[in-house]
């Protein structure tokens, strides 16, 4: 089978829009035969929704189907499922994982969630206590797990948990998937400085897990986990945005519309934030541009870093420039979205929500250290425990 090209793509895309039109079609029949011409994820293997094709040429694809008025698979709502789910199924998932989970992962279907950080292994996530003994065909889970986003919604979970305690920490660590119907998983909303129940926590207790739901193998789970970790810093920094997308375009709106909140103070910073805003997006096109030549590296880290950052310092101006109003909160009302919205609502939620920024996908802390050793090549920092059993470290 050769290569597919843009003229190729564009004529798939044109006879799958002649056999399903969009306008008479239902939405979930469409986005299934979408995925089965290969129309999904171009780049992917043939037969998993996509064609083997450039990455690249993914562009070609969705202009087409938008021009069409095409029903996308609202990416917001599934985006772990999309960002990190998928892209570690495809990498170490078995030939019947990768079609069990992947069609309906990608079609909405199934909703999926992060099952990682632990209230005593956050930013040293391979801490992590939550243990998985193997009995028979199954592993029996115990344990918790913090600030898990749409765990309320999800059907299946990406999870990692200890299987060796006797090893060091990074080394006695599988990953899994896990079902978040099955008997002792219980989801309990963790309300945010939003009002929002975004997050949650999630306690397993004698949880089984069939070993054919295992990733990657025994012991190897913090390897596996680098793949999720690595596409998730990517998804939340380098996301495909238009200019002025993201968090400048509303303070930018909001300069232009009302004059009379103007102060020279104010215009300086707004112009050098733009500036810098623009200059995120472009490298943000310029990482994805290089991923086609594979895994996304240690570069997502630096976008994600400038992604909280910025967020922050520009939802500080916008509360700034609205002066009064900028204090004002419209809605506190707990509820537990259906997606992660980071610039929805008011100027008082966006302030408040980009404070998760540094610490959600890996705290700001820890990607500096990864940009320092990875990046730039500095001297890595001294750790004491790497050669340590887990059952012996300190906690």
């Amino acid at each position: 089978m050769t290569t597919p090209d843009a003229a190729e793509l564009r004529r798939r895309t044109q006879d799958l829009l002649a056999a399903h039109p969009p306008a008479t079609t239902d939405r979930t029949d469409f986005l299934k035969a979408r995925f089965d011409a290969g129309l999904a994820w171009v780049h992917y293997p043939a037969g998993l929704g996509g064609l083997d094709a450039p990455r690249s040429l993914q562009t070609v694809v969705d202009a087409e189907l938008a021009a069409a008025g095409a029903p996308d698979n609202d990416p917001r709502r599934i985006g772990i499922g999309l960002g990190m789910a998928a892209p570690t199924i495809l990498g170490y998932g078995t030939d019947e994982q990768k079609q069990r989970f992947l069609r309906p992962l990608w079609v909405g279907e199934e909703v999926w969630c992060q099952l990682f950080s632990e209230p005593g292994a956050g930013s040293d996530l391979a801490a992590l206590g939550t243990r998985a003994v193997r009995d028979g065909e199954d592993w029996v889970v115990d344990g918790q797990k913090v600030w898990t986003s749409s765990a309320h919604l999800a059907r299946w979970a990406i999870l990692i948990a200890r299987t060796d305690p006797d090893q060091p920490k990074h080394r006695g660590i599988s990953y899994f998937i896990c079902d978040m119907t099955d008997p002792g998983v219980e989801v309990r909303p963790l309300r945010q400085i939003t009002g929002e129940a975004e997050f949650n926590e999630v306690f397993l207790t004698g949880v089984r897990i069939p070993d054919s739901r295992r990733l990657g193998p025994v012991g190897e789970g913090w390897k596996v986990a680098q793949t999720t970790l690595m596409n998730e810093r990517v998804s939340i920094g380098g996301a495909r945005i238009p200019r002025e997308g993201g968090m400048i375009g509303p303070v930018a709106r909001t300069w232009r519309e009302r004059p009379e909140l103007r102060t020279h103070d104010l215009h300086q910073r707004l112009l050098t934030l733009w500036v810098e805003a623009e200059v995120a997006r472009l490298t943000g096109t310029r990482l994805r541009q290089q991923l086609v030549a594979g895994q996304p590296g240690p570069e997502g880290s630096g976008m994600k870093l400038a992604f909280a950052r910025l967020n922050q310092e520009i939802s500080g101006l916008e509360v700034e420039l609205l002066g009064q109003e900028g204090l004002l909160y419209s809605d506190w009302t707990m509820r537990r979205p259906d997606l992660v919205d980071f610039t929805g609502r008011d100027a008082g939620y966006r302030y408040l929500r980009s404070k998760g920024n540094s610490i959600e996908g890996g705290t700001s802390e820890v990607l500096l250290n990864i940009v320092a050793e990875r990046v730039l090549g500095l001297p890595v920092e001294p750790r004491n425990d790497k050669d340590v059993a887990w059952k012996d470290l300190a906690r």
